[in-house]
C-alpha cells in the first residue's frame, strides 16, 4: 500500500479519522497546539503578524494538497480536517492568548464552522481544495471577531 502524503496532512496526521466528530477533534488538535505555542507569539505585534503570514501561508499551501486528498477521500470529506485546524488558527489570531481565550475560540469555532452563516456557505461551494478551505478561514474570522468583542466585554 502506498503512503497518500497528502491524504496524511490532509486528515492532520489521521486525527480526521476519529469515528466521531472528526472536525471537532481537528479543531481540539489546534486547540492543544494553540495551548503548546509559547505566549510570545501573541504578545507582541511583530509576532502576531509572522504567525498570522505563516497560518496564510498554510491555508494556501494546503489547497491543491486538500485537491488530491479528495481523489481518494472524496469531495469535502469529513476526515479531511486540516481546513479546522487551520481555521482554528486564523480565530486566534492577534487575540490575547490564555485558556479561557482558547476555549471561548474553540466553541465559538464550531458554531461558526458547523452552522456555515453566509458567506461561509456560499465559500464552502468553491471547487476542490479552495472551497473546503474557505469556509473554515472565513468561519475564523467570524469567531476572532466576535471573541475580540467579547473580550471587550467581559473579560
Amino acid at each position: 500500500m502506498k503512503i497518500k502524503w497528502s491524504v496524511i496532512y490532509s486528515t492532520c496526521l489521521g486525527c480526521g479519522y476519529f469515528p466521531k466528530m472528526p472536525g471537532t477533534m481537528g479543531t481540539l488538535l489546534a486547540f492543544i497546539v494553540y495551548l503548546l505555542l509559547p505566549e510570545s507569539i501573541f504578545a507582541a505585534a511583530g509576532s502576531n503578524f509572522i504567525f498570522l503570514g505563516a497560518v496564510i501561508f498554510l491555508s494556501i499551501l494546503s489547497v491543491p494538497v486538500i485537491t488530491r486528498a479528495e481523489k481518494y477521500l472524496g469531495h469535502d470529506n469529513g476526515k479531511i480536517v486540516i481546513d479546522e485546524f487551520l481555521g482554528y488558527l486564523l480565530a486566534v489570531s492577534f487575540l490575547p492568548k490564555g485558556f479561557i481565550t482558547g476555549l471561548l475560540a474553540f466553541i465559538l469555532f464550531r458554531i461558526f464552522d458547523i452552522f456555515k452563516i453566509e458567506p461561509v456557505n456560499v465559500l464552502q461551494k468553491l471547487p476542490g481544495g479552495a472551497g473546503v478551505m474557505a469556509d473554515d478561514l472565513m468561519a475564523g474570522v467570524y469567531t476572532n471577531l466576535l471573541a475580540r468583542l467579547i473580550i471587550r466585554l467581559i473579560l
